[in-house]
């Protein structure tokens, strides 16, 4: 019973307050927006930045480069969404919902994507391996979403403003060394 928040996201107001009224408490608290597309976006972008945070963790880097795998992994999920989904309705409004930023955060930190991704560094197991070895019979969605967006970046001709997520693809593919993953964000588009 410690205080957390999470986000409702439908296109029917009446349906968000039902679902708010049924989950919220005084130490769960939950917001609501139509921008469903955008909390599902959310949900699953943030896992690619987290398996990025984890190789930042493995690789021995400080907090100062994982807040910056952040903050260039949330720039990317922003573009991604606006990209190729703003005729959805995706609003700027939602990342800075608890689906947003704050999920994002939390993942990067705690999640399940970070730290298999750390222990893929550490110890060069395969993902599949170290799913049955630290997951319990959960699967990670980081490299299967990166393996998803890259694809989808391909076909577009746009991997190149994409380097975050498309290394992160590489890397879970074993195409691109762990090391060189920082190189690929040196000279970010967000940089430029």
């Amino acid at each position: 019973e410690t205080f957390c928040e999470a986000t409702v996201g439908s296109r029917d107001p009446s349906r968000a307050r039902e679902l708010k009224a049924l989950f919220e408490t005084n130490y769960f608290r939950i917001g609501t927006t139509s921008d469903e597309v955008g909390v599902e976006l959310c949900g699953a972008l943030k896992n690619v930045v987290a398996t990025g945070a984890g190789f930042c963790d493995g690789l021995g880097y400080g907090d100062n480069t994982k807040a910056a795998i952040i903050r260039l992994g949330l720039m990317e999920m922003m573009k991604f969404m606006r990209t190729f989904y703003a005729s959805k309705g995706v609003q700027d409004r939602t990342f800075f919902e608890s689906c947003g930023i704050a999920d994002l955060v939390t993942t990067c930190y705690g999640g399940r994507n970070r730290r298999l991704a750390e222990a893929f560094v550490k110890t060069g197991k395969p993902i599949s391996q170290l799913e049955d070895e630290l997951l319990n019979g959960q699967k990670l969605q980081g490299p299967q979403t990166a393996a998803e967006v890259y694809t989808g970046l391909q076909a577009a001709d746009r991997l190149a403003e994409f380097p975050l997520m498309a290394a992160v693809h590489l890397i879970c593919e074993r195409r691109l060394a762990p090391e060189k993953f920082i190189d690929t964000l040196r000279n970010h588009p967000e940089h430029a």
